[in-house]
């Protein structure tokens, strides 16, 4: 193997146990798909459910439900579009979008915390990663859904 390959898979298996543990430190407050529509409609704008249930993986009837349930929290709502009186699309409410905002900023300030732990190198060097960690995320968001375990 390439050391090319053998970079790749530590860099991977960090960031994916980086991934793991954050996930795990989430409030219990709503399910992991709740947080992942939130987050879709904060940054993709209103969407109909079958857009919804196709980006977090889930089944329709699944997400009617789940929608359902964040209605009646008031963390979004159901509006008609604008350029189609026939399709409903769910929206962020300003509840729903504050509670995006907190919970990404949680995360951020989290990791802040590590970070602020580090050595000078050590920060330094996630630093000159910024662009290429940025770049893993764009290439992720075109890449879709994973699969696999």
């Amino acid at each position: 193997m390439s050391r090319r390959h053998d970079a790749s898979d530590a860099i991977g298996a960090a960031l994916y146990g980086l991934a793991t543990r954050a996930v795990r430190r989430l409030p219990r407050d709503m399910s992991l798909t709740s947080a992942a529509t939130l987050a879709t409609l904060a940054k993709t704008g209103p969407r109909r459910i079958t857009d919804l249930a196709a980006a977090e993986g889930v089944t329709q009837p699944a997400m009617t439900v789940l929608v359902r349930v964040m209605e009646e929290a008031g963390l979004v709502e159901r509006k008609g579009d604008p350029s189609d009186k026939r399709v409903t699309l769910v929206c962020l409410t300003k509840a729903g979008a504050s509670y995006v905002r907190t919970r990404r900023q949680a995360g951020v300030d989290a990791y802040g915390r590590l970070i602020d732990k580090l050595t000078a190198d050590e920060a330094d060097a996630l630093a000159a990663a910024l662009p290429a960690l940025l770049r893993l995320a764009e290439l992720e968001s075109e890449a879709g859904p994973v699969t696999g375990p």
